[in-house]
């Protein structure tokens, strides 16, 4: 009974209730190829860099990493920098909410802005944290 049981439950999986091969019968039977089986491939090997890549060429910035021209109250901000990325404003953003603790406690989204942050969002009181990308972008000047 234990058997029907078990060959009910394993089903299409004989070999766990086939009873185990000796190590010289499974080494044998493993290193003859039959003509079924399908030769595997060989994984493709990752490009190498090259001599002159490296540290001493950085990468071209794009998207959210590119610097661009930002305006005089963004640069005045971030310490009289020229150009900024978006990604870098959003980080020195933060930095300096959670710097001067002005998320609002009961509203964790909601930003109780300063004076400096007042110059950045168009002189409003809160900001929700989802707008800080769209307050910003206005002091991205286009280039060209």
């Amino acid at each position: 009974m234990q058997g029907a049981t078990g060959s009910r439950v394993f089903g299409a999986c004989r070999a766990l209730l086939a009873p185990a091969k000796s190590s010289a019968t499974a080494t044998a039977t493993v290193s003859k190829p039959t003509a079924t089986s399908t030769p595997k491939s060989k994984p493709k090997p990752k490009p190498k860099a090259k001599e002159g890549s490296g540290s001493t060429t950085p990468r071209a910035r794009v998207g959210i990493l590119k610097p661009t021209p930002i305006s005089s109250e963004l640069s005045h901000f971030l310490g009289g920098a020229p150009e900024a990325s978006r990604a870098e404003v959003t980080k020195k953003i933060w930095d300096h909410i959670k710097a001067f603790n002005l998320q609002d406690p009961t509203n964790r989204r909601e930003i109780m802005c300063d004076e400096k942050l007042k110059v950045l969002f168009d002189g409003k009181e809160k900001v929700n944290m989802l707008e800080i990308a769209k307050l910003t972008s206005r002091h991205f000047l286009k280039s060209g």
